[in-house]
């Protein structure tokens, strides 16, 4: 089978897998245990079936980027084991598919991932229970071979036929997402500036909005544009698609299928990411989000491991602003992790951020609106600070693992995949020199 560049001979096709049996007996030992702490939560929760099935509804995507160990600016440190080629990405996916049932897409990344066998990828995905979320587009790299240089800049950029190059490279990305059955596109810039006067902000402006529309109008009916947006890196002065205000103008522009995307380390430290999400649900141009954690700026650390009360503080806002438009959570918005791992063991560390995203989802789930909106009413402050810390302080790992178990999945899935050695098994598979494509 022909995979992106390479061929994988029948010796080296994926060969790690977690079947029901296994989950069924680690299941097994640990139900007792588990029983008692849902049936003990459940007690207290009039609508818990309607919860766990809604955690059971609720996917999120995985990057095919996000398989690998990471890289920092000043080194890169591998694991062993890792995804040589798209085929054993899928896989991958395919083993935390299996612990979790919660990560049943894949968001691919062109061209780091191209398939060169479309139907035979997409059979790949869908034995593993995969479709494919959103494509992205790179115009922040060149490329080999590439003609034109983005060195400063792809769709700002002052000449005109580097700008389409950057075009025709969208265009392309959407072609094979058809391909593939995937619904969005999502463009992120690197595009601005590093020093005073060296770009003119209007014409970067209206350059990039020119670009956008021709891809725009590539989309196809029932497709969507993602606006994705960074406030700083790897420019330092200006960024062209700086904040959610220029993406939300660009989106405006565009028209009905252009939304912004929020990545939750791309923005200033301290910024209030759950009001911009209030107002971009408002407004009904928020198209999606891409989740990891942040101390400092784009850090891309496991989601919740540094903020997990702003964790739920934006769901809570996702949840409230959803209803309100009557938009169904499972697939009204694109949801996707989007972190480096350089430290953890990828799986391991999208485990723990699928788990952490649920978590966040259960507990706004649980957030009593009625007393909050009468507390708000009634300017209230006390009480609705009383009304939210409720909600977070429940602990609510009970409602996830029970979803997870209704759906087939491990009760305690990171567990399951050291007691396999999952690792070690795909170091085996694969070699201790394997470095994932595309990092």
């Amino acid at each position: 089978m022909r995979v992106g560049n390479s061929v994988l001979p029948l010796t080296s096709r994926p060969v790690m897998h977690i079947d029901k049996h296994q989950i069924a007996q680690h299941n097994q030992r640990l139900e007792a245990s588990h029983g008692r702490r849902f049936a003990q939560l459940a007690e207290d929760l009039p609508n818990v079936e309607k919860i766990v099935q809604q955690l059971n509804d609720f996917q999120v995507a995985i990057p095919s980027w996000a398989l690998g160990t990471g890289g920092t600016r000043f080194g890169r440190f591998s694991g062993g084991g890792e995804p040589r080629n798209l085929e054993e990405k899928i896989a991958d996916i395919g083993i935390l598919h299996a612990l979790n049932r919660s990560s049943g897409s894949i968001s691919l990344h062109i061209p780091w991932d191209i398939p060169e066998d479309y139907a035979a990828i997409r059979t790949l995905a869908a034995h593993y229970g995969l479709v494919f979320d959103a494509m992205n587009s790179n115009t922040f790299q060149d490329q080999s071979g590439q003609p034109l240089s983005y060195k400063f800049g792809s769709m700002q950029h002052v000449d005109r036929a580097v700008r389409q190059q950057a075009i025709d490279h969208n265009i392309d990305v959407i072609k094979q997402g058809m391909e593939l059955g995937s619904k969005s596109l999502t463009v992120w810039l690197a595009d601005g500036s590093s020093f005073p006067g060296q770009l003119n902000f209007r014409k970067a402006f209206q350059n990039t909005l020119e670009c956008l529309r021709e891809v725009y109008e590539a989309l196809p009916d029932d497709w969507k544009m993602f606006v994705e947006y960074k406030a700083f890196e790897p420019n330092f002065y200006s960024t062209t698609v700086g904040d959610w205000g220029q993406s939300l103008l660009y989106a405006s522009k565009l028209g009905e299928k252009a939304y912004t995307l929020v990545d939750l380390g791309h923005h200033l430290p301290n910024a209030n990411i759950e009001q911009i999400v209030a107002l971009l649900l408002m407004e009904g141009k928020l198209g999606g989000f891409h989740f990891n954690d942040s101390k400092y700026g784009d850090d891309d650390l496991t989601t919740g491991s540094i903020k997990p009360y702003q964790l739920f503080l934006i769901f809570n806002e996702l949840v409230e602003g959803m209803d309100s438009r009557g938009m169904d959570h499972t697939k009204d918005l694109g949801w996707m992790i989007d972190a480096s791992h350089n430290l953890k063991d990828p799986l391991e560390d999208l485990v723990q951020s699928v788990e952490a995203i649920l978590v966040a989802y259960a507990q706004a789930l649980l957030v009593d609106r009625e007393a909050l909106i009468e507390a708000q009413a009634s300017n209230d402050v006390v009480q609705a600070q009383e009304v939210l810390q409720h909600a977070f302080r429940t602990d609510v790992r009970p409602l996830v693992a029970e979803a997870r178990k209704r759906a087939g999945a491990a009760l305690d899935p990171l567990a399951l995949f050291r007691d396999l050695d999952v690792r070690g098994k795909l170091i085996k598979e694969r070699g201790t020199k394997a470095v994932a494509t595309g990092l």
